[in-house]
């Protein structure tokens, strides 16, 4: 069975079912298939052989004779619906990653189904978001960087309003991304040279920049930029980037974070500096460019509790802990300490599936001097799963 698929429970017509999303879109949205096919997919781990398959496939039928020829169709009819991580299904991710790396532009992902296709409705709609919260306070000095969401537009309305509306007070002609790559395994980063497409319009890559971070992160950037595809935690931060400033005023150099914990061989600082050094070398020099005027934008949320997460208890059972993580988190990133800032991430051992701990771990390697300041922080209940995701705004001013 695939490992990149995500199932949800769901009830349609009295009947237990389970949704699948695909990141891909090789599997249609909106594909459920019964309980008891998703439990039998759990069996194809690789190690079961047709008759082990045969006999489970008998025992969840309480008794009832299968053939073996019947478990081949089901095999083959789960292989030709890409659920299967096959020969058939690499064929297929193959080639939408030579696709995608023959565009020099990243079309939007999101549109039409996270925040409006039509330009004047998604215009519309991010302003409601903006104006959402009561007006924040003017900086009290020049803002360096920003930490914003990427949790759907809808649910962190608030937090989205907390730190877009400071872009009245800053005009960068760079915009350094910092994403959560949630579909990486084995890279520490991702970076790619595309402009990114949205309704809005073209937002440009610097690519002198891009060419500079890969020439240096050689290892431990992934191969191809196919990450970039279908995540949204870069996408939803262009969004208000376009609706903020003028047209044509900035270029944008994205980067999306992989899951550290697989990528370096201790999870400490210091294993973490000495695997990632030299790009947070060439990233800093990029930002210490007088020419150019950077702002950094870090787009993440934070603790991801409940069973949907892979906990045994609902998440409110769960929040007092995981917010106490996340405000600890936050005090330390406000504070520029990042020593204090991994040993929190440490003490918990990452229980609390903190999803942008790797993009603010590279955030505060290279965010200039500056003061930090949360403007919002929220937990979101999803009752149905009885699980939470929260998520926080943050801005960093130097004088």
């Amino acid at each position: 069975m695939r490992k990149d698929l995500d199932f949800v429970p769901i009830q349609y017509q009295g009947r237990q079912m389970v949704l699948i999303r695909d990141h891909l879109g090789l599997v249609p949205d909106g594909r459920a298939i019964e309980f008891p096919l998703y439990e039998f997919m759990t069996l194809l781990d690789g190690k079961r052989d047709i008759r082990d398959l045969q006999m489970a496939l008998m025992r969840s039928r309480g008794g009832m004779l299968v053939d073996t020829d019947e478990v081949k169709r089901l095999l083959a009819h789960l292989d030709e619906s890409f659920l299967l991580d096959s020969e058939t299904f690499r064929k297929a991710r193959d080639q939408m990653v030579k696709d995608f790396a023959s565009r020099n532009v990243r079309p939007c992902s999101h549109c039409g189904r996270s925040y409006p296709g039509d330009r004047f409705e998604l215009e519309k709609r991010l302003e409601e978001i903006v104006g959402s919260h009561e007006p924040v306070a003017p900086p009290d000095g020049k803002i360096v960087a920003l930490v914003s969401p990427h949790i759907d537009l809808s649910v962190g309305l608030k937090a989205y309003s907390c730190s877009y509306q400071l872009l009245r007070y800053v005009s960068p002609t760079r915009v350094l991304l910092l994403g959560v790559g949630h579909q990486m395994s084995g890279d520490l980063f991702s970076i790619t040279d595309k402009d990114f497409e949205t309704p809005l319009g073209v937002v440009g890559s610097d690519r002198e920049c891009v060419k500079m971070l890969c020439d240096a992160g050689s290892g431990i950037i992934a191969g191809d930029d196919f990450a970039h595809r279908s995540e949204h935690s870069i996408e939803f931060q262009i969004l208000f980037l376009q609706h903020m400033l003028p047209a044509s005023s900035f270029k944008i150099v994205p980067i999306l974070s992989g899951f550290i914990k697989a990528c370096i061989p201790a999870y400490t600082r210091e294993a973490y500096l000495k695997k990632a050094g030299p790009l947070l070398k060439v990233l800093n020099e990029i930002i210490s460019q007088e020419q150019e005027t950077t702002l950094i934008v870090a787009g993440v949320d934070f603790s991801h509790v409940g069973p949907k997460f892979g906990h045994d208890s609902p998440a409110r059972y769960l929040s007092a802990q995981s917010e106490a993580h996340d405000k600890n988190l936050l005090d330390h990133l406000v504070g520029l300490d990042a020593d204090r800032f991994w040993e929190e991430s440490i003490r918990v051992e990452d229980r609390f599936n903190v999803c942008g701990f790797s993009a603010l771990a590279c955030f505060l390697e290279i965010l200039p001097q500056s003061r930090g300041k949360v403007l919002h922080y929220e937990t979101w209940y999803e009752e149905p799963t009885k699980s939470a995701v929260s998520f926080a705004s943050a801005v960093f001013t130097r004088q």
